[in-house]
């Protein structure tokens, strides 16, 4: 079984993509990157003043249609500060997706706040909703419109939907749990610039949302990320935060609170700024890449690609498939053939719940997760495969 099901999906692979080696994820770079690099560089403003920061963040929120967008220096750091922003504060508790990278329950950590892993479903991977009502409805109360863990007496302040390798999740359903147990929605939308749920952008359904441009995410400043809004007050808090605290003057250095020096550098915004340009296009070559391995993957039993769920517009930053429950065991045997032929492959990142710094953390029942960790594989996702069609 082993054999032939790894040779089938090695073959699906070489149809799409053809015979060369092929990178998980790769950036791409084109003249105006090297253009509004040297142009930066001719400035001589590189770190975190310039005009290239603002010209970002209003490409963002453009793009996003958010209010406000706060260019910074990582997708962490994002999620760091939203959480400060919204309030997440020492001993509160944070539900937390397990089927997440492990950035997603520092940022929680950081705050001196506790990360409570909760389950994914099994079609798009994320959050899954009808499970966290009825957790939430068993062992939680309200208590002066907070949400009290009955086990752990404290409060559930805020939940992270990671939207997973940019598949939107249940944005309407998580919103009206949220609204009805008094929880803050900050989403990790680190995964999915370009991925809309109903007809908006991922990232603005609640109070906060984070975006990432590592250099393995569809757009790349290098290092980078951005908090998106439409609350007027907390942008200015946020961009204040991010700045150090300083109090704006034209030489004094004052803080009036302790900051974090998180500011996107000028010099990556530069390469942001053309990045975003070129967004559209790098959507529909991953778009044509899609469906070209949904039709090979159709007849391959035992391996299903995950595709758009009804009401979404995934990015389709990973390609994934996820693998039948009969066909678990052979998952190592599968990622050593494609990795073996030239094929960059991986699984999903081992659930949170299991890492050294969370196995105490508190937890619903994890069995999806569980499973899905033996079943999910990248493979090769760069927009520039679309030339390689075959």
């Amino acid at each position: 079984m082993t054999e032939h099901i790894s040779n089938q999906i090695t073959t699906a692979i070489r149809n799409v993509i053809g015979e060369k080696p092929a990178a998980l994820h790769e950036p791409e770079f084109g003249e105006l990157d090297y253009k509004n690099l040297i142009s930066c560089l001719d400035t001589g403003y590189v770190s975190s003043v310039g005009e290239y920061v603002e010209k970002f963040e209003k490409s963002i929120e453009g793009y996003t249609g958010a209010k406000y967008a706060i260019a910074v220096v990582n997708g962490t750091s994002a999620l760091h500060a939203a959480l400060k922003i919204a309030g997440v504060g020492p001993m509160d508790e944070v539900l937390v997706p397990t089927l997440s990278f492990v950035a997603t329950a520092n940022a929680v950590m950081y705050c001196g706040a506790i990360p409570h892993f909760i389950d994914a479903e099994e079609e798009a991977l994320g959050i899954n909703i009808p499970k966290l009502r009825k957790y939430l409805q068993e062992y939680t109360i309200q208590a002066n419109k907070v949400c009290i863990n009955k086990l752990t007496k404290k409060i559930i302040r805020a939940i992270i939907p990671m939207h997973a390798f940019g598949h939107p999740v249940d944005m309407f359903e998580l919103g009206k749990i949220c609204e009805e147990f008094n929880i803050l929605i900050v989403e990790d939308a680190a995964e999915a610039l370009g991925s809309h749920y109903q007809g908006a952008h991922v990232g603005t359904f609640g109070v906060m949302g984070v975006l990432s441009f590592n250099g393995n995410k569809i757009i790349t400043t290098g290092g980078g990320g951005a908090i998106l809004t439409n609350n007027e007050e907390i942008a200015a808090k946020l961009k204040h935060i991010t700045t150090t605290a300083k109090i704006k003057h034209v030489w004094e250095y004052r803080h009036d609170e302790v900051g974090f020096n998180y500011r996107m550098p000028n010099l990556n915004a530069s390469l942001g700024c053309a990045q975003l340009a070129r967004l559209t296009e790098k959507l529909e070559k991953k778009k044509k890449l899609h469906e070209s391995y949904r039709q090979q993957f159709e007849s391959v039993l035992g391996a299903r690609l995950v595709t758009a769920k009804s009401g979404t517009m995934p990015n389709y930053w990973l390609e994934t498939l996820v693998l039948s429950d009969e066909l678990s065991s052979d998952l190592g045997s599968i990622l050593i053939k494609l990795n073996d032929a030239g094929y960059m492959s991986r699984p999903v990142w081992t659930p949170l719940h299991k890492l050294r710094p969370y196995v105490i953390m508190p937890k619903m029942d994890l069995t999806v997760a569980n499973s899905l960790e033996k079943r999910i594989i990248n493979i090769p996702s760069s927009p520039n495969l679309s030339s390689r069609l075959t």
